[in-house]
Protein backbone atom coordinates (compact mmCIF):
# COMPACT_ATOMS: atom_id res chain seq x y z
CA UNK A 1 0.00 0.00 0.00
CA UNK A 2 0.86 3.71 -0.80
CA UNK A 3 0.13 5.95 1.71
CA UNK A 4 0.64 9.76 1.42
CA UNK A 5 0.49 11.47 4.85
CA UNK A 6 -0.54 15.32 4.79
CA UNK A 7 -0.28 17.05 8.59
CA UNK A 8 -2.39 20.51 8.38
CA UNK A 9 -4.77 18.13 6.17
CA UNK A 10 -7.79 20.61 6.55
CA UNK A 11 -6.08 23.94 5.37
CA UNK A 12 -5.87 25.67 2.13
CA UNK A 13 -2.76 23.80 0.88
CA UNK A 14 -3.29 20.51 3.20
CA UNK A 15 -6.78 19.81 1.71
CA UNK A 16 -5.53 20.95 -1.57
CA UNK A 17 -2.41 17.98 -1.73
CA UNK A 18 -5.52 15.61 0.01
CA UNK A 19 -7.37 16.01 -3.34
CA UNK A 20 -4.33 15.95 -5.57
CA UNK A 21 -2.93 13.02 -4.34
CA UNK A 22 -6.26 11.16 -3.66
CA UNK A 23 -5.68 9.78 -7.22
CA UNK A 24 -2.32 9.38 -6.84
CA UNK A 25 -2.37 7.23 -3.53
CA UNK A 26 -3.61 4.35 -1.97
CA UNK A 27 -4.57 6.02 1.18
CA UNK A 28 -4.35 9.66 2.67
CA UNK A 29 -3.70 9.83 6.29
CA UNK A 30 -4.70 13.67 7.52
CA UNK A 31 -3.48 15.06 10.76
CA UNK A 32 -5.61 18.34 11.86
CA UNK A 33 -6.87 19.39 15.05
CA UNK A 34 -8.43 22.86 13.98
CA UNK A 35 -5.84 24.46 15.38
CA UNK A 36 -6.86 27.54 13.31
CA UNK A 37 -9.95 28.44 14.74
CA UNK A 38 -8.04 28.57 18.16
CA UNK A 39 -5.90 31.03 16.41
CA UNK A 40 -8.13 33.33 14.39
CA UNK A 41 -11.99 32.66 15.90
CA UNK A 42 -14.59 30.39 15.35
CA UNK A 43 -15.19 32.45 11.70
CA UNK A 44 -12.01 30.94 10.32
CA UNK A 45 -12.29 27.10 11.51
CA UNK A 46 -11.31 24.73 8.90
CA UNK A 47 -13.94 21.88 10.26
CA UNK A 48 -16.23 22.85 6.90
CA UNK A 49 -12.87 21.92 5.16
CA UNK A 50 -12.44 17.96 6.32
CA UNK A 51 -16.03 17.45 6.44
CA UNK A 52 -15.71 17.72 2.51
CA UNK A 53 -12.72 15.96 2.28
CA UNK A 54 -14.27 12.80 4.13
CA UNK A 55 -17.53 13.07 1.87
CA UNK A 56 -15.62 13.35 -1.14
CA UNK A 57 -13.24 10.40 -0.16
CA UNK A 58 -13.46 7.20 0.95
CA UNK A 59 -9.76 6.53 1.50
CA UNK A 60 -9.40 9.85 3.36
CA UNK A 61 -8.80 9.17 7.20
CA UNK A 62 -7.91 12.28 9.57
CA UNK A 63 -6.61 12.03 12.63
CA UNK A 64 -7.25 14.80 15.28
CA UNK A 65 -3.72 15.11 16.54
CA UNK A 66 -1.79 17.65 18.03
CA UNK A 67 1.54 17.97 16.01
CA UNK A 68 3.27 19.27 19.53
CA UNK A 69 2.53 15.55 21.05
CA UNK A 70 4.98 13.01 19.43
CA UNK A 71 4.14 10.33 21.54
CA UNK A 72 0.37 10.95 19.61
CA UNK A 73 2.11 11.12 16.36
CA UNK A 74 4.51 7.92 16.72
CA UNK A 75 1.07 5.90 17.11
CA UNK A 76 0.05 7.27 13.89
CA UNK A 77 3.92 6.16 12.39
CA UNK A 78 3.61 3.07 13.96
CA UNK A 79 0.50 1.91 12.44
CA UNK A 80 1.46 2.62 8.94
CA UNK A 81 5.64 2.68 8.73
CA UNK A 82 7.09 2.09 5.66
CA UNK A 83 3.76 2.62 3.88
CA UNK A 84 4.27 6.08 4.00
CA UNK A 85 6.32 7.31 0.78
CA UNK A 86 5.31 11.19 0.95
CA UNK A 87 4.80 13.17 4.05
CA UNK A 88 2.92 16.92 3.15
CA UNK A 89 3.95 18.83 6.09
CA UNK A 90 1.87 22.27 6.15
CA UNK A 91 0.66 22.13 9.64
CA UNK A 92 1.60 25.60 11.05
CA UNK A 93 0.40 29.00 13.42
CA UNK A 94 0.93 30.86 10.08
CA UNK A 95 0.60 34.61 11.31
CA UNK A 96 3.56 36.78 12.16
CA UNK A 97 1.52 38.75 14.08
CA UNK A 98 -0.37 36.05 16.13
CA UNK A 99 3.12 35.07 17.32
CA UNK A 100 3.74 37.46 19.09
CA UNK A 101 0.89 36.89 21.43
CA UNK A 102 1.98 33.90 22.28
CA UNK A 103 4.99 32.94 21.13
CA UNK A 104 5.68 30.04 22.97
CA UNK A 105 2.37 27.99 21.28
CA UNK A 106 3.93 29.33 18.38
CA UNK A 107 7.37 27.90 18.30
CA UNK A 108 5.78 24.80 19.64
CA UNK A 109 3.78 24.52 16.41
CA UNK A 110 6.20 25.33 13.66
CA UNK A 111 9.77 24.20 15.28
CA UNK A 112 8.52 21.83 17.72
CA UNK A 113 5.90 19.99 15.82
CA UNK A 114 8.02 19.80 12.56
CA UNK A 115 10.82 18.38 14.61
CA UNK A 116 8.87 15.79 15.64
CA UNK A 117 7.18 14.87 12.37
CA UNK A 118 11.41 14.78 10.70
CA UNK A 119 12.15 12.48 13.61
CA UNK A 120 9.41 9.83 13.32
CA UNK A 121 9.96 10.35 9.39
CA UNK A 122 13.75 9.70 9.88
CA UNK A 123 12.72 6.49 11.92
CA UNK A 124 9.67 4.79 10.69
CA UNK A 125 9.78 5.39 6.66
CA UNK A 126 13.01 7.02 5.90
CA UNK A 127 12.87 5.98 2.43
CA UNK A 128 9.61 8.24 1.62
CA UNK A 129 9.66 11.74 0.48
CA UNK A 130 9.20 14.99 2.96
CA UNK A 131 7.98 18.36 1.82
CA UNK A 132 7.71 21.48 4.14
CA UNK A 133 5.68 24.64 3.27
CA UNK A 134 7.88 27.54 4.73
CA UNK A 135 7.92 31.26 4.14
CA UNK A 136 9.26 34.14 2.67
CA UNK A 137 8.85 35.66 5.94
CA UNK A 138 12.59 33.31 6.72
CA UNK A 139 14.08 36.17 5.16
CA UNK A 140 12.83 38.75 7.65
CA UNK A 141 12.58 42.49 6.28
CA UNK A 142 15.70 42.38 4.30
CA UNK A 143 13.56 42.95 1.17
CA UNK A 144 12.55 46.15 2.86
CA UNK A 145 15.96 46.87 1.87
CA UNK A 146 16.28 46.31 -2.08
CA UNK A 147 16.07 49.57 -4.39
CA UNK A 148 12.42 50.58 -4.50
CA UNK A 149 10.98 52.92 -6.26
CA UNK A 150 6.78 54.06 -5.64
CA UNK A 151 4.80 53.92 -8.45
CA UNK A 152 1.35 55.03 -8.71
CA UNK A 153 -0.62 51.98 -7.45
CA UNK A 154 2.59 49.94 -5.90
CA UNK A 155 5.93 49.77 -5.48
CA UNK A 156 8.58 48.31 -7.72
CA UNK A 157 12.02 47.54 -8.39
CA UNK A 158 13.83 50.15 -9.17
CA UNK A 159 14.34 49.18 -13.31
CA UNK A 160 18.26 49.74 -12.89
CA UNK A 161 19.11 46.77 -10.77
CA UNK A 162 18.17 43.79 -13.05
CA UNK A 163 19.34 41.36 -11.00
CA UNK A 164 16.17 40.98 -9.15
CA UNK A 165 14.17 42.09 -12.13
CA UNK A 166 11.94 38.19 -11.87
CA UNK A 167 11.81 38.88 -8.14
CA UNK A 168 13.60 37.48 -5.15
CA UNK A 169 15.35 34.51 -5.28
CA UNK A 170 17.10 31.66 -3.06
CA UNK A 171 20.47 33.66 -2.34
CA UNK A 172 19.00 36.16 -0.02
CA UNK A 173 19.97 36.13 3.41
CA UNK A 174 17.86 35.09 6.21
CA UNK A 175 20.46 36.43 8.81
CA UNK A 176 20.83 40.13 10.18
CA UNK A 177 17.46 40.97 9.79
CA UNK A 178 14.02 41.88 12.11
CA UNK A 179 12.24 38.12 10.93
CA UNK A 180 9.01 38.44 13.49
CA UNK A 181 8.15 35.74 15.71
CA UNK A 182 6.31 33.91 13.09
CA UNK A 183 9.61 34.14 10.96
CA UNK A 184 12.21 33.04 13.74
CA UNK A 185 9.96 30.18 13.96
CA UNK A 186 10.10 28.91 10.54
CA UNK A 187 13.59 29.66 10.00
CA UNK A 188 14.22 27.09 13.00
CA UNK A 189 11.79 24.17 11.30
CA UNK A 190 13.22 25.38 7.37
CA UNK A 191 16.78 25.18 8.93
CA UNK A 192 15.91 21.67 10.46
CA UNK A 193 14.17 20.00 7.28
CA UNK A 194 17.04 21.20 5.49
CA UNK A 195 19.28 19.29 7.56
CA UNK A 196 17.63 16.37 7.91
CA UNK A 197 17.91 16.08 4.03
CA UNK A 198 21.66 16.97 4.37
CA UNK A 199 22.89 15.61 7.27
CA UNK A 200 20.99 12.31 7.42
CA UNK A 201 20.77 11.81 3.56
CA UNK A 202 16.92 12.15 3.71
CA UNK A 203 14.84 13.44 0.49
CA UNK A 204 13.33 16.63 1.83
CA UNK A 205 12.26 19.56 -0.26
CA UNK A 206 11.71 23.16 1.88
CA UNK A 207 9.23 25.30 -0.36
CA UNK A 208 8.96 29.06 0.83
CA UNK A 209 5.89 30.14 0.15
CA UNK A 210 4.52 33.84 -0.89
CA UNK A 211 1.02 34.39 -0.70
CA UNK A 212 -0.70 31.28 -0.72
CA UNK A 213 -4.06 31.12 -1.73
CA UNK A 214 -7.36 29.46 -3.37
CA UNK A 215 -10.81 29.04 -2.99
CA UNK A 216 -10.76 26.74 0.09
CA UNK A 217 -8.77 29.44 1.92
CA UNK A 218 -10.40 30.06 5.49
CA UNK A 219 -9.13 33.45 5.06
CA UNK A 220 -8.76 35.54 8.32
CA UNK A 221 -7.39 39.27 9.17
CA UNK A 222 -4.19 38.29 10.25
CA UNK A 223 -3.68 35.84 7.69
CA UNK A 224 -4.80 35.06 4.06
CA UNK A 225 -5.30 38.45 2.78
CA UNK A 226 -6.64 37.53 -0.75
CA UNK A 227 -9.23 35.77 0.97
CA UNK A 228 -10.50 37.97 3.73
CA UNK A 229 -10.09 40.68 1.42
CA UNK A 230 -12.73 38.92 -1.07
CA UNK A 231 -14.90 37.85 1.94
CA UNK A 232 -14.84 41.22 2.59
CA UNK A 233 -15.84 42.71 -0.68
CA UNK A 234 -19.21 40.11 -0.58
CA UNK A 235 -20.26 41.01 2.64
CA UNK A 236 -19.14 44.67 2.65
CA UNK A 237 -17.36 43.78 5.97
CA UNK A 238 -14.47 46.66 7.04
CA UNK A 239 -11.37 45.95 5.85
CA UNK A 240 -7.87 47.68 7.63
CA UNK A 241 -5.15 48.65 5.11
CA UNK A 242 -2.08 48.37 7.27
CA UNK A 243 1.04 51.07 5.83
CA UNK A 244 2.78 51.41 3.13
CA UNK A 245 0.08 53.35 1.45
CA UNK A 246 -1.62 50.24 0.33
CA UNK A 247 1.17 49.87 -2.50
CA UNK A 248 3.01 46.99 -0.59
CA UNK A 249 3.38 43.92 -3.18
CA UNK A 250 2.82 40.18 -2.70
CA UNK A 251 3.06 37.25 -5.27
CA UNK A 252 0.05 35.06 -4.70
CA UNK A 253 0.39 31.54 -5.78
CA UNK A 254 -2.81 29.05 -6.38
CA UNK A 255 -3.10 26.22 -3.72
CA UNK A 256 -2.67 23.89 -6.76
CA UNK A 257 0.06 25.16 -8.34
CA UNK A 258 1.92 24.89 -5.37
CA UNK A 259 0.85 20.94 -4.36
CA UNK A 260 1.80 20.34 -8.52
CA UNK A 261 5.14 21.50 -7.50
CA UNK A 262 5.12 19.09 -4.59
CA UNK A 263 3.91 16.21 -7.09
CA UNK A 264 7.07 16.75 -9.58
CA UNK A 265 8.98 17.10 -6.39
CA UNK A 266 8.09 13.76 -5.87
CA UNK A 267 9.12 12.18 -8.80
CA UNK A 268 12.68 13.60 -8.53
CA UNK A 269 13.44 14.54 -4.86
CA UNK A 270 16.53 16.45 -3.82
CA UNK A 271 18.07 16.02 -0.47
CA UNK A 272 17.40 19.28 2.23
CA UNK A 273 17.24 21.42 -1.54
CA UNK A 274 15.14 24.71 -0.73
CA UNK A 275 13.06 26.95 -3.62
CA UNK A 276 11.10 29.88 -3.27
CA UNK A 277 7.31 29.28 -4.61
CA UNK A 278 5.12 32.22 -5.23
CA UNK A 279 2.94 33.58 -8.11
CA UNK A 280 6.46 35.23 -9.19
CA UNK A 281 5.56 37.98 -12.34
CA UNK A 282 3.35 35.82 -13.04
CA UNK A 283 0.84 36.38 -10.18
CA UNK A 284 1.46 39.30 -7.93
CA UNK A 285 -0.49 42.58 -6.85
CA UNK A 286 -0.77 45.58 -4.70
CA UNK A 287 -3.21 46.03 -1.78
CA UNK A 288 -5.20 49.05 -3.82
CA UNK A 289 -4.69 46.82 -7.20
CA UNK A 290 -6.43 43.20 -5.29
CA UNK A 291 -8.69 46.08 -3.62
CA UNK A 292 -9.71 47.21 -7.16
CA UNK A 293 -9.78 43.82 -8.71
CA UNK A 294 -12.37 42.19 -5.54
CA UNK A 295 -14.46 45.48 -6.57
CA UNK A 296 -14.32 45.16 -9.76
CA UNK A 297 -15.45 40.95 -9.10
CA UNK A 298 -17.85 41.20 -6.72
CA UNK A 299 -19.69 44.16 -7.95
CA UNK A 300 -19.54 45.86 -4.64
CA UNK A 301 -17.84 48.81 -3.35
CA UNK A 302 -15.03 47.88 -0.56
CA UNK A 303 -15.48 49.52 2.82
CA UNK A 304 -12.20 49.96 4.16
CA UNK A 305 -9.76 52.52 5.59
CA UNK A 306 -5.82 52.96 6.17
CA UNK A 307 -3.60 52.49 9.14
CA UNK A 308 -0.37 54.41 8.85
CA UNK A 309 1.48 52.07 11.15
CA UNK A 310 2.44 49.03 8.93
CA UNK A 311 2.96 45.11 10.46
CA UNK A 312 6.13 44.94 12.57
CA UNK A 313 8.63 43.28 9.66
CA UNK A 314 5.71 43.46 6.86
CA UNK A 315 7.49 42.98 3.74
CA UNK A 316 6.99 46.52 1.09
CA UNK A 317 7.57 44.46 -1.90
CA UNK A 318 7.67 40.64 -2.31
CA UNK A 319 7.58 38.75 -5.65
CA UNK A 320 9.36 35.46 -5.40
CA UNK A 321 11.77 34.17 -8.45
CA UNK A 322 10.69 30.93 -9.03
CA UNK A 323 12.96 30.04 -11.93
CA UNK A 324 15.73 27.55 -9.90
CA UNK A 325 12.80 25.31 -9.27
CA UNK A 326 11.61 25.72 -13.39
CA UNK A 327 15.01 24.60 -14.19
CA UNK A 328 15.00 21.60 -11.59
CA UNK A 329 11.24 20.73 -12.81
CA UNK A 330 10.87 21.80 -16.21
CA UNK A 331 7.35 20.43 -17.07
CA UNK A 332 5.88 21.98 -14.03
CA UNK A 333 3.82 25.85 -15.34
CA UNK A 334 1.54 27.65 -13.70
CA UNK A 335 -2.19 26.77 -14.57
CA UNK A 336 -3.65 30.03 -12.82
CA UNK A 337 -3.08 33.56 -12.81
CA UNK A 338 -4.25 36.27 -10.40
CA UNK A 339 -7.58 37.10 -11.83
CA UNK A 340 -8.59 33.44 -12.43
CA UNK A 341 -7.70 32.58 -8.78
CA UNK A 342 -9.89 35.61 -7.77
CA UNK A 343 -13.11 34.64 -9.72
CA UNK A 344 -12.79 30.82 -8.77
CA UNK A 345 -12.44 32.07 -5.10
CA UNK A 346 -15.61 34.55 -5.56
CA UNK A 347 -17.82 31.38 -7.13
CA UNK A 348 -16.54 29.54 -4.09
CA UNK A 349 -17.15 31.68 -1.64
CA UNK A 350 -20.95 32.89 -2.54
CA UNK A 351 -21.66 28.92 -1.69
CA UNK A 352 -20.13 29.16 1.52
CA UNK A 353 -21.16 32.69 2.93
Amino acid sequence: MKIALVTGSSGLIGGESVEFFSSKFDKIIGIDNDMRSYFFGSDSSTQWNLNRLKNKFDHFENYNCDIRNYSELELIFKEYGADISLIVHTAAQPSHDWAAKEPLTDFGVNATGTLNMLELFRNYCPEAVFIFTSTNKVYGDTPNYLPLVELEKRWEIDASHDYFKDGIDENMSIDHSKHSVFGASKVAADIMVQEYGRYFGLNTGVFRGGCLTGPNHSGAQLHGFLSYLMKCAITKNHYTIFGYKGKQVRDNIHSYDLVNMFWHFYQDPKQGEVYNAGGSRHSNCSMLEAIELCEGISGNKMNYSYAENNRIGDHIWYISDVQKFKDHFPSWDYKFDLKSTLLEMHENMLIRI
